[in-house]
């Protein structure tokens, strides 16, 4: 009796590698097909999502849902606004200033470079600076002139991003009003044992990731534009909001972003470049060590490696969306999946900010 059980869960688990496999094949060419109106409604949900804690701080004020949900929206737009003209103005202006200096950076490093490569010939080391950062800045011009070619139609597209962020905050409207109906009636499609858990740890996972990885990511944007400005970094908002974005994704997503800063300016001060690495790893160390272990446990929920997995995959099917949303699905998953096998243990997230381990969703 052992060896047909045996050879029958050997059979299943060799079969489900190429299903699950065929079914990311046909995510990703779903979602190529449908790219524009999942990325909106994606945009949408976690807008929604977010903009759900203030409006049920003004339900306890025993405000209707309806009227706190017009609130909240109203003071949302009117803050975007805000930002919008204040803001938006300084940051384009600092990326197309950016975008026209890289060329003269790069043949101002041109200078140094040959330096090395003098000394390394006159050592006889075999390396060879100069060929390498030509090869270097020949890529980077080239990718420098394909942003600039696309900054024309990101102005001509200035009407479509406009129709698309008035048809976000619609969407996000409706799912703040009715978003609870639709998703209680998706999940009561599904048997029990796997709607509950699975819209228990999606509502869990996407609440712990998305309310920590904003706060860091404000904290290094916050922290890093006044430190720019005194060490006199050229483009020092641009840079600190690189920084901070890239906190979106985890685990790689802020040294990435630091690495891309220190190599621009790199091209235009080697000096400059040691202070801004210095105080960005600086704050980075404050951010892990001290505010993100109160915001949120050790990643308990997933390998670190399966995080990276889902990265890739996230990144190879829908790009920088893919990236920070990958992480909370695959905790979503990984907690259904616990949850089903074992259901009297509690549903573990990623990351688990220490004020949900009390209790409740």
């Amino acid at each position: 009796m052992r060896r047909p059980a045996s050879f029958q869960r050997l059979l299943i688990y060799g079969l489900s590698g190429p299903v699950v496999a065929l079914n990311i094949w046909l995510l990703s060419q779903a979602f190529r097909y449908f790219e524009h109106s999942i990325t909106l409604l994606t945009v949408a949900a976690i807008l929604a999502f977010l903009l759900n804690y203030p409006v049920k701080f003004f339900e306890r004020a025993r405000i209707t849902r309806s009227q706190a949900v017009i609130i909240v929206l109203l003071l949302s737009l009117t803050l975007l606004v805000f930002v919008g003209l204040i803001f938006l103005p300084l940051v384009t202006d600092q990326t197309t200033q950016l975008l026209k200096g890289i060329p003269g950076w790069l043949k101002a490093s041109q200078d140094n470079i040959e330096r090395l490569d003098n000394l390394a010939q006159a050592r006889r080391l075999p390396l060879d600076l100069q060929g390498f950062s030509n090869r270097v800045n020949a890529r980077v011009e080239s990718q420098v002139q394909a942003l600039a070619g696309q900054a024309v139609g990101v102005a001509l597209g200035t009407l479509s991003g406009l129709i698309d962020t008035i048809l976000v905050v619609v969407l996000a409207f409706y799912m703040l009003l009715y978003g609870d109906r639709l998703w209680q009636g998706l999940i009561n499609l599904l048997p029990a044992q796997i709607g509950l858990p699975l819209s228990a740890s999606l509502r869990l996972n996407f609440h712990n990731f998305f309310v920590t990885q904003l706060l860091l990511g404000l904290f290094m944007f916050v922290t890093l534009t006044p430190i720019f400005l005194v060490l006199r970094v050229p483009f020092a908002l641009l840079f600190a909001l690189l920084i901070g974005v890239g906190e979106l994704i985890p685990f790689i997503g802020a040294t990435l972003g630091i690495g891309l800063v220190t190599l621009l300016v790199l091209f235009q001060n080697w000096g400059l470049a040691i202070q801004v690495a210095i105080a960005a790893i600086f704050m980075q160390q404050i951010k892990d060590n001290v505010l993100a272990p109160r915001a949120m446990g050790n990643f308990t929920g997933l390998n670190p490696i399966w995080i990276f997995i889902a990265l890739l995959m996230g990144v190879e099917i829908a790009g920088f969306l893919g990236a920070i949303i990958a992480v909370p699905i695959a905790g979503t998953i990984k907690g259904t999946i616990d949850a089903i096998r074992h259901p009297k243990q509690d549903i573990v997230a990623i990351p688990i900010p220490y004020d949900s381990q009390r209790g409740g969703n």
